[in-house]
């Protein structure tokens, strides 16, 4: 009965974080009542680098990384077509300030960043640096039509209280006065409007709850253990980049970092309907890992690192022609080392249902978003497609069951920069 009770209670608040609202947040509160850890008064205290949120939130028995289970991405934009005025500064500055002094800044708390996009910095008359690697988002494959993200800024708000992610919510758009005991000095809202606000969530039993939704077979196979729809662990401490090789180094806005945000749907029928585990496995890591049996469940086995090996990486052509099917892992790994052996990108994606849909939201940081895009057209396995087995989106890795609707690029200032910053700051 116990654990019936706390499956519930995980799907309930999973649904008021998809849902928003004050609404939301009162009955959440309603069957939460564990205090939350407060913040500080003094911003000085908290990390330069908005994006350092490893050695803020849990770990597993490996060090990989466990994100906080509930997320909120709201895209802003700034009142008007001018750039900001010095009363938009303090009210931005003064809603951050709130959220630092109402929260502890940790999953038990709020980890969150605010990011800037380059529609943004198109409102000055100066240009970003030139070291500054911030495209506008464009198509990254031949077979996506993804709309693109060119709001303002975008807000990240993550946290495993699910309760915390609503009440922040409503702090920033003006629906409570007070949150965690703190006064809200000013809503973001009087300076800037919501035009979107998608929500995520990650970790074992979280997608399992959740698979009630298009794009998922009714018969629901997502195991418990998985803290993704596709049934594999994900995030790996040895495939990912470490928050100080994301970081910008020079420049004005050293400390930062490039975030690339996109959104995919995914229709998993064929992948739980027609693929069997050794295919999944084949198709999401590499044949080598399928042929082997080097994953057992979804992957708790495999440790800190996917199992990659510079053989497997290599031979992507040769698994081609072998097995008639190459791995998305495999595949993606060829673009993303650099030439001192470094992991270039730190991905944070989580899986959401809004709109009853199963999807997935991808943010990946990096110091300049060419690395993604580098990593992306790797991943697309284009160059394989010569090969009689591959297709552009068949046999091809994952691509078979995922379909880009959104992307957005933007820049994550350091702290000194995050209240809309200048181009050129001094």
């Amino acid at each position: 009965m116990e654990a019936r009770s706390d499956f519930d209670r995980r799907q309930f608040l999973k649904a008021a974080v998809a849902t928003g609202g004050v609404a939301a947040l009162s009955a959440c509160l309603d069957i939460t009542d564990e205090p939350v850890p407060t913040g500080v008064d003094d911003p000085a205290t908290l990390p330069e680098r908005q994006h350092a949120w490893n050695d803020r939130v849990r770990t597993d028995d490996h060090g990989n990384v466990a994100l906080p289970r509930h997320q909120s991405l709201l895209y802003v934009n700034l009142d008007g077509d001018e750039p900001p005025t010095d009363t938009d500064r303090t009210v931005v500055r003064d809603a951050l300030r709130t959220l630092d002094r109402a929260y502890e800044r940790s999953n038990d708390g709020l980890i969150y960043s605010i990011a800037y996009s380059p529609a943004y910095f198109e409102r000055f008359d100066a240009s970003l640096p030139d070291g500054i690697d911030l495209p506008s988002p464009r198509r990254l494959s031949p077979f996506e039509e993804p709309e693109f993200d060119t709001q303002d800024a975008l807000l990240h708000l993550a946290s495993d209280r699910a309760d915390v992610i609503l009440e922040a919510e409503a702090a920033l758009t003006g629906e409570r006065d007070e949150v965690n005991g703190v006064t809200v000095d000013a809503p973001i809202t009087d300076a800037m409007t919501v035009a979107d606000r998608r929500s995520g969530f990650v970790g074992p039993g979280l997608p399992a709850d959740r698979q009630d939704v298009a794009g998922i077979p009714d018969s629901k196979p997502v195991p418990e253990a998985s803290p993704l729809f596709m049934g594999f662990e994900a995030g790996f401490r040895g495939n990912q980049a470490t928050e100080d090789h994301v970081t910008i180094e020079s420049g004005p806005f050293a400390g930062g970092t490039t975030k690339h945000v996109s959104r995919l749907r995914q229709r998993l029928e064929d992948w739980y309907g027609e693929q069997n585990f050794e295919q999944r496995v084949a198709e999401l890591f590499s044949p080598v890992h399928a042929e082997d049996g080097l994953v057992e469940g979804v992957g708790e086995n495999l440790g800190s690192s996917s199992g990659l090996t510079p053989r497997m990486i290599e031979n992507v052509r040769e698994h081609a022609r072998e097995h008639g099917r190459v791995g998305h892992a495999q595949k993606a790994a060829r673009a993303n080392r650099d030439e001192d052996g470094n992991v270039r990108l730190l991905r944070r994606h989580v899986e959401s249902t809004d709109g009853d849909v199963a999807a997935l939201h991808f943010p990946s940081l990096q110091r300049g978003i060419t690395a993604f895009e580098d990593v992306r057209e790797a991943m697309n396995g284009a160059d394989l497609t010569d090969e009689p087995a591959i297709r552009q989106r068949v046999n091809n890795g994952i691509l078979e069951y995922i379909f880009t609707t959104h992307r957005g690029n933007f820049l994550v200032p350091p702290r000194r920069h995050r209240v809309l910053p200048r181009p050129r700051p001094a």
